[in-house]
């Protein structure tokens, strides 16, 4: 992982996720955030799960849009609007976010293994503290 800084995007592989939403079709852009999610969300926890970064920045743009959501406004995320997006990703960017900060998430052990797991793990404990309070339907 190419890191620069602990934002959400602040990593090679999460501006490139950035530039993969821009590229889909507006109609398609939920599509692109739910399929992050879900690759997450559905790896077990013995599975190893690679690409935490993208689970991150996908929950990040899920968040922007709840109540008490920050925007996403770091030049390294999507530069095109999202439209509005289904509240069913809320939960599945939960479940993904558990995943990403449970074992076997290399994500976590290269943000350990480099001195900021701790403040990692805090950035996404408070993503995922808007998400599930925002309603899911």
């Amino acid at each position: 992982m190419g890191a620069w800084d602990i934002g959400y995007f602040d990593n090679d592989t999460a501006a490139d996720f950035g530039g993969r939403v821009d590229d889909a079709p507006p109609e398609k852009r939920a599509d692109v955030l739910r399929e992050a999610l879900a690759e997450a969300a559905n790896t077990s926890p013995q599975g190893y799960l690679d690409d935490g970064e993208v689970v991150v920045a996908a929950a990040a743009l899920v968040a922007a849009q709840c109540p008490g959501g920050e925007p996403v406004t770091t030049a390294y995320g999507p530069k095109q609007p999202l439209p509005p997006l289904p509240a069913d990703l809320r939960p599945l960017a939960v479940r993904a976010l558990d995943r990403v900060a449970g074992e076997n998430s290399e994500v976590l052990e290269l943000w350990a293994d480099g001195g900021a797991g701790e403040e990692w793990l805090a950035g996404v404990a408070a993503l995922r503290a808007v998400l599930a309070a925002a309603p899911a339907e």
